[in-house]
């Protein structure tokens, strides 16, 4: 078994696959997450910070090229890998034939401050869940990797609570909590 990576408060937060600080954004369908990570990593990219985002998608067929399109033909082809290079940006389409595991994909990240992901629920990274009261759903997170919950109301728990509105002192708690 890999080491367990604490935080500068002695918290475990991630099992060492990467020295770099993972944190997962996860809670119910609709509640927001995309959103609030979208706005989060433009003021945490303000603050001059190098991110990557892993974002989990449950279904098969995954697409992310233009039908008809070189790279589209050789993945369509049946290509195990294909690499789209360009002047400022480089897409990689890789083909699995089981889902590869968060472990794997964080392997593949370097160069960058910070990793955010969005889902993997059930992953051994610290998680900060957005929940809204309109769902009326419980927490899906365990006490034990849960750093800070994000809400529209408010929630009895020992973890920081933030209004969906109230990003930059998420970046200021997430900064102070795994880039300092």
């Amino acid at each position: 078994m890999k080491d367990i990576v604490k935080d500068k408060n002695n918290v475990p937060c991630q099992r060492a696959v990467t020295p770099i600080p993972v944190v997962s954004f996860v809670g119910h369908s609709g509640s927001g997450k995309t959103t609030l990570l979208e706005r989060l990593a433009c003021e945490l990219k303000q603050r001059g910070y190098r991110l990557a985002v892993i974002k989990h998608h449950h279904h098969h067929g995954l697409a992310f090229d233009t039908p008809g399109k070189d790279s589209y033909r050789f993945a369509d082809a049946g290509v195990d890998h294909v690499v789209l290079a360009g002047p400022d940006r480089v897409i990689h389409i890789r083909s699995f034939e089981e889902e590869p595991t968060l472990e794997s994909l964080l392997a593949g990240i370097k160069e960058v401050d910070l990793i955010l992901t969005e889902g993997y629920k059930h992953a051994d990274t610290l998680k900060i869940e957005v929940n809204r009261a309109a769902a009326q759903a419980p927490l899906i997170s365990g006490p034990e990797r849960l750093i800070a919950l994000v809400a529209d109301h408010q929630v009895d728990i020992a973890v920081p609570l933030f209004d969906l509105d109230d990003i930059a002192e998420l970046a200021a708690f997430i900064e102070e909590r795994l880039l300092r």
